[in-house]
């Protein structure tokens, strides 16, 4: 055996010895068409998301193991494009897990991604295929034709079941193209029984990217429905807000790049809503509440509008101090990917304290969600954020708060998200917001929450404690052992309301 030989051997044997195993990359070509007949609604400019799955049982687009990502230049529609897993632009995540000879059976769909005021995949107006299934390999070729539309949302037919949609001239004029606010309401069983009587009215914030047609969901919880017609029934009119947005979930508020969310919600949408159902505001009964994202803008909308609404559940709201963003300081760390420590920064964790996901990881599918190739306009969780607590780039679309790559912190844009930081707000306006706020205020959150959102809690209820003039009455309330909204309920929010209207 020759010098050259030797060390050849020596540095392969290098190389399994320290896990590094030099594999085939997988190349997967696959040709997408557009069927004939969705030609007309298609749109230039969209992102295309292959999903792949081993999961018989679901549809690839709602879950999958595989996703890839790539954005096609001057795709008219017309013409089929070739996808490539090995073109530079391509993204992906657990394309690398399959290893150098892969095998098996998989589950394939492709997801033309082109909604442009809703940066959400599976939304109205945006197109996909047919599952198809394939039997695996390294090198792949693959015809995929998106064949199906997504319908607009359906609202459930129920007499106690009221739609409101308006056009949103703010929104409107920001955006320089219609935009529509919608809403579904839920009526109290007495309401058809008591004509012109003023009710409480109680406006539910979603989860992230949550929609109205929630309505749907909790009206198809029969105990809920069963218990929700009795006469004994809280007699408080709920409303179910949408959140769709062009870069993700808007937040409800005002900001540079979605626009006067804030205003068009209390000066249009809700002024109709209540037009509608005959709310009188002189009552002052007028409350928020909701879960997770839904509990930030319920708890944000309250503090923002102290005088508009009188009241607010918010459960396991998203950090309510961007100095504890989770586990990350974004005015002092260097990059969300690693904390101080040099460790990955981990992002979702179980009730147990086992990380699940890092941050890292996060990021990477958000930038494979969107169609600029980061997370700018994924629809996702980060991309919502930079979208509603950011600046407007000069490109026109919003600067990104850290780079997408390595995680580094621009301190110079995180700086600009003080004015959405809740518990500095409250802090540099408590002898103002103070008194507006005085019984207005009730969070849960559980201590073991799995976006660690409940470390911002913690130090809003430190604030809280320590202020004077006024001292705060606002109720915080920590569960032991709870995870991510895990005391959330409807039933629960609404008694509550209830009582507090009846002075229990």
């Amino acid at each position: 055996m020759t010098n050259k030989h030797i060390v050849f051997v020596l540095l392969a044997c290098w190389l399994v010895a320290n896990g590094v195993n030099a594999q085939v990359p997988v190349s997967w070509k696959v040709s997408v068409s557009v069927a004939p007949a969705l030609r007309p609604s298609f749109l230039k400019g969209g992102r295309l998301l292959l999903h792949v799955t081993k999961q018989k049982e679901r549809e690839p687009r709602t879950r999958s193991e595989i996703t890839v990502g790539i954005t096609p230049k001057n795709w008219d529609g017309n013409t089929a494009f070739l996808m490539d897993t090995q073109a530079k632009e391509a993204l992906s995540v657990g394309l690398d897990k399959l290893g150098d000879n892969p095998s098996g059976l998989y589950y394939f769909q492709v997801v033309y991604k082109q909604n442009p005021d809703d940066a959400q995949e599976n939304v109205p107006g945006n197109l996909y295929n047919t599952i198809d299934s394939v039997q695996v390999e390294a090198n792949l070729s693959l015809n995929l034709t998106l064949n199906t539309q997504i319908p607009p949302w359906t609202i459930v037919s129920n007499k106690f079941v009221k739609t409101v949609e308006i056009k949103s001239q703010l929104l409107t004029a920001f955006r320089g193209r219609p935009s529509v606010l919608k809403a579904a309401v839920l009526l109290p069983s007495g309401y058809f029984d008591n004509p012109g009587k003023t009710y409480p009215i109680c406006y539910r914030i979603p989860g992230l990217n949550g929609r109205y047609t929630a309505v749907n969901t909790v009206l198809g919880n029969k105990e809920f429905a069963d218990w929700w017609f009795t006469p004994t029934a809280p007699q408080v009119i709920y409303v179910f807000l949408n959140s769709q947005g062009p870069y993700g979930d808007t937040y409800q508020v005002d900001s540079e790049n979605n626009g006067p969310c804030g205003r068009a919600l209390t000066e249009e949408l809700i002024p109709e809503i209540e037009r509608q159902v005959g709310y009188k505001p002189a009552s002052k009964m007028r409350f928020l509440t909701g879960n997770s994202t839904g509990g930030w803008v319920s708890l944000g909308l309250q503090i923002f509008y102290p005088d508009f609404f009188n009241g607010t559940w918010s459960y396991s709201p998203d950090p309510v101090d961007f100095e504890h963003y989770g586990l990350i300081n974004i005015y002092e760390d260097k990059t969300i990917f690693y904390n101080r420590y040099g460790y990955l920064q981990p992002g979702r964790r179980t009730i147990y304290g086992e990380p699940t996901f890092s941050m890292k990881d996060w990021i990477a599918g958000e930038n494979l969600a969107s169609r600029t190739g980061n997370y700018l306009i994924s629809g996702g969780q980060f991309g919502a954020y930079n979208a509603v607590f950011g600046p407007k780039g000069k490109d026109g679309l919003p600067s990104l708060m850290f780079d997408p790559v390595t995680g580094e912190i621009d301190h110079a844009i995180a700086k600009q998200w003080e004015k959405y930081d809740l518990k500095k707000v409250l802090e540099r306006n408590w002898t103002t917001l103070g008194p507006k706020l005085q019984g207005k205020i009730y969070i849960w959150m559980g201590d073991m929450d799995g976006l660690y959102s409940n470390v911002a809690t913690r130090f809003l209820q430190k604030f809280l404690d320590k202020t004077e003039n006024p001292k705060s009455d606002a109720t915080v309330r920590f569960t032991a052992m709870a995870g991510h909204g895990q005391e959330w309920s409807d039933k629960a929010v609404l008694t509550m309301i209830a009582e507090r209207v009846s002075g229990k």
